[in-house]
């Protein structure tokens, strides 16, 4: 019979470098592969249309892009293609708490755990929005933490806006987002 050892933050940190790609999900590590250009054009435009809205809205708090360790408890370390935290001093070497939304840039290797399992976890512990952006259908999905669970709060598919409530005012044509693809 084979014993399956699961590993603490701290037994994941010191096995696996800063500059890995990887996730503990209860105590289990997941190896991420490196995301593709369509991945990261998305990621780019929309992390800079985020932070030139919190910019000029002279709104708290910061955005950070993937790769960067969120710390959520013991067993559950993710790295959500974008962060956005209102409160900066959850911010150490990494980010220690649930951030105010994440973003997951989906790509058909990361479907169900994107869709299903992380959707589950950051509702779980307390993310406020949670993106989910589709390069290939060209649509992003914004959900909102209600007493319920998360509920959509808008979407849009090729054409049209998307807004969110944690950042106040903040709308975003989707042919931006995908711009180039």
């Amino acid at each position: 019979m084979e014993v399956k050892t699961r590993l603490t933050t701290e037994e994941f940190f010191k096995l696996y470098p800063e500059e890995s790609r990887v996730e503990l999900i209860n105590g289990e590590v997941y190896e991420m592969p490196a995301p593709n250009v369509s991945h990261q054009r998305v990621l780019f435009y929309l992390s800079r249309l985020i932070h030139e809205h919190l910019t000029v809205s002279k709104l708290q708090g910061e955005v950070f892009i993937a790769p960067v360790d969120v710390v959520f408890s013991e067993e559950l370390v993710l790295q959500p293609d974008i962060v956005y935290l209102s409160d900066l001093s959850k911010v150490k070497d990494k980010i220690y708490s649930a951030p105010d939304l994440v973003v997951e840039v989906v790509s058909p290797s990361t479907l169900k755990r994107d869709l299903t399992d992380k959707m589950k976890l950051y509702e779980r512990h307390g993310v406020k929005e949670y993106w989910l952006v589709f390069p290939l259908e060209k649509t992003i999905m914004v959900y909102e933490l209600t007493e319920k669970g998360y509920e959509l709060f808008s979407s849009a598919t090729e054409k049209g806006k998307v807004k969110s409530r944690v950042l106040e005012g903040f709308e975003s044509e989707v042919e931006e987002v995908f711009e180039g693809l």
